[in-house]
């Protein structure tokens, strides 16, 4: 889920309280889950943007970083549930409304996944007191940012404390396995008033609102109600199980509380020290209100050939290269992973960085939730703001194919895997706004269907917008750009399968699986060098397939070394964290990539081109010939385009000539530097 609005007034208190929030979804999702691993993305302004250029009423975006990184630190830290995923995106347009995306898996035993409410049951909440804090954060968090927002909202930021959510947590766990209670959910958005009011939809309600413990006096029964105070689930308890929940919680220092009883009535029915204070039907809360129908448009812009120089020398490819490397968007995060403890629980298998020093960028995370099982659970994402610009529905696709493409360089097998989106857009009611979100949702049961990968869980953020007024009257608005998070969760039947991305062995021979294509529309080439149009990569789904099964299947059969997907920055890019990563070079013939691309690309188009569904795979030599068969078999294009070297180099060549060469320690250099606070 996201945390945007919050964490743009209370940097440390919204990604506190957001990562809180997460956690507790889990925990109140059928029976009760046990959180195992937590991840991150973050969405910023650069950090180097000059102070005096801030609109008024921002905090200025180095601040909002290292709030939010700590927040989500010390909530996941404190909690005991390592962190293992995530990314940082930079873009000028999330000045004043950053993105916040915190998420959560857990682990639920066969058979728990329903609730369900009877009639007659105590409504019960266990956790934190309700006090004013977080008051309407629901409804702050739906409207436009400004620059006014901290001193009117500012109270809608709630107040987060990891230990007694995890205190709640291991109450929630007993009770679950004791039978103490027949559904349960957590305290989020509305507070009380949306967690009893959903989990009585087909029963009923009575609640006494006098009856829940407050953190301090002079509460208005509205403020009770609507309270997103923090750490608090509420739970359906029969009558005959009280006594020994209420033990329980006595047991374990954590306060319980009857709030009321779920009555056959199909009424919502408020009580404050025995005065009726509010009653509404079940039928008319939840279907009541008519549908919202608006209008959305969608005209695509108009394609702007890409006009590439025609003279590059291989010092401008390795300047180029040099530039992406340690551009925000591309640069090493180490500065955020090294603050989460990715080790707590003792089943991380594959974390964030990797390689022989632990400092090269990992695909994706395996944890093996049980200790007593082999088999791993696989946690990565996919993210492409800038395609956006180009096409949501590309960027959509995109996003997809690389949570994917994570996913199974690590080992997922791609017929096992579920993803999630988080769509965080502008403001909704302009109609070409909306219909660039609902292009992006189009394309989203596209490429899903096609895949067969459901979607299992979402979330949308709306009005991500920040309005202020300049000196001279005018209103400006900072709108961001579409975002859309793509999750993914995979399984691994066996953890000693996984592979990492770095290098491992010279002379062994690297093969490109998949073609590159004319496209560097929104690449990060682009990007560094201020260039414009070109083609945003696309998706073809049926070759993404047909290429993740070949890949699983090779990485099962114990024949790959290292794998990496190629992304931001394209094979270039690729091919340097690979040799970085592992401490060794790679040498790379173009006239071998170019075998399997379009015709006619330039060396530029190869080195960066950010085509879909590609991968770099590591190769034993006696495995390649068994390698190709996999691929072959399956119509999948790959080619050994290199090998392994001792040097510590990229060396990139096309008909014996010198394309780019550098050294990976400059290459290192550049990339760690940017964000090595």
């Amino acid at each position: 889920e996201t945390h945007n609005h919050p964490s743009a007034l209370e940097p440390y208190g919204g990604a506190n309280t957001g990562i809180g929030g997460v956690i507790r979804d889990p925990m109140g999702t059928g029976m009760g889950a046990k959180p195992v691993c937590n991840t991150d993305v973050f969405c910023f302004a650069p950090p180097d943007t000059p102070a005096d250029q801030l609109p008024p009423g921002v905090l200025h975006p180095r601040r909002v970083m290292k709030g939010v990184v700590a927040g989500v630190r010390d909530y996941g830290n404190r909690m005991g549930i390592p962190t293992v995923n995530g990314a940082v995106y930079f873009d000028k347009r999330y000045l004043g409304n950053p993105l916040v995306y915190a998420g959560n898996v857990g682990m639920i035993p066969v058979g728990m996944e329903e609730k369900q409410v009877h009639p007659g049951d105590l409504i019960v909440s266990i956790g934190g007191r309700t006090g004013r804090d977080g008051i309407h954060g629901a409804t702050f968090s739906s409207a436009e940012l400004t620059s006014e927002s901290e001193s009117l909202s500012g109270g809608a930021v709630q107040i987060g404390n990891a230990i007694t959510e995890k205190m709640v947590l291991d109450v929630l766990m007993q009770a679950r396995d004791r039978g103490l209670y027949n559904a349960v959910t957590d305290c989020g958005a509305g507070g009380f008033s949306s967690a009893v009011g959903e989990m009585g939809e087909h029963v009923g309600a009575e609640v006494w609102l006098d009856k829940a413990p407050l953190k301090y006096d002079g509460l208005s029964y509205t403020e009770i109600w609507i309270s997103e105070a923090q750490e608090r689930m509420v739970l359906a308890v029969p009558r005959e199980s009280w006594d020994e929940l209420r033990e329980l919680c006595e047991s374990e220092g954590v306060e319980a509380a009857v709030l009321g009883e779920f009555k056959p009535t199909g009424q919502l029915h408020l009580t404050y020290h025995g005065e009726t204070v509010g009653n509404v039907s079940m039928a008319f809360l939840h279907d009541g209100r008519p549908p919202v129908i608006r209008d959305a448009v969608y005209a695509p812009p108009a394609v702007i050939p890409l006009d590439l120089p025609t003279s590059v020398t291989s010092d401008d490819h390795r300047a180029t290269l040099l530039k992406i490397l340690g551009s925000l968007n591309v640069a090493s995060k180490h500065w955020v992973i090294r603050q989460y403890d990715h080790e707590v629980q003792g089943g991380s298998v594959v974390k964030p960085l990797v390689g022989p020093q632990c400092d090269g960028p990992g695909d994706a995370a395996v944890i093996r939730p049980l200790l007593t099982s082999q088999r791993g659970l696989v946690i990565s994402c996919g993210m492409n703001p800038h395609y956006g610009d180009f096409d949501t529905y590309h960027m959509a696709a995109s996003a997809i194919d690389e949570a994917m493409r994570n996913a199974v360089a690590v080992g997922a097998d791609p017929g096992k895997i579920a993803i999630l989106d988080n769509f965080c857009w502008g403001y909704t009611d302009r109609p070409e706004t909306l219909g660039s979100l609902v292009r992006a949702a189009i394309a989203c049961q596209d490429i899903a269907v096609q895949l067969g990968t459901p979607f299992v869980s979402g979330k949308d953020s709306l009005n991500n917008e920040f309005s202020y007024f300049e000196d001279d009257g005018v209103k400006q608005t900072i709108s961001i750009p579409p975002s859309l998070l793509i999750s993914a969760m995979g399984q691994i039947a066996d953890v000693s399968m996984a592979v990492t991305m770095d290098a491992k062995e010279s002379g062994n021979a690297v093969m490109l699986v998949g073609a590159t294509k004319d496209e560097l529309g929104g690449s990060h080439y682009c990007l560094c060098n201020d260039v414009v149009g070109g083609n945003v990569p696309t998706v073809n789904v049926p070759v993404a397939k047909a290429t993740f099964a070949a890949v699983h299947e090779a990485i099962a059969g114990r024949l790959v070394r290292a794998c990496h997907d190629l992304s931001e920055g394209g094979l270039a890019v690729a091919a340097t964290e690979m040799a970085m990563a592992g401490g060794l070079g790679i040498q790379i013939d173009l006239n071998r990539v170019a075998e399997i691309s379009a015709d006619g690309l330039s060396d530029t188009s190869l080195l960066f081109s950010e085509s879909n569904s590609r991968f770099l795979v590591e190769v034993p030599a006696e495995h390649v010939d068994r390698f190709k068969s996999i691929f072959h078999a399956r119509g999948v294009q790959t080619v050994q385009v290199g090998t392994i070297l001792d040097d510590a180099m990229l060396k990139v060549t096309r008909s014996g000539t010198t394309v780019l060469d550098l050294e990976t320690a400059a290459a290192k250099d550049a990339w760690q530097k940017p964000l090595d606070w």
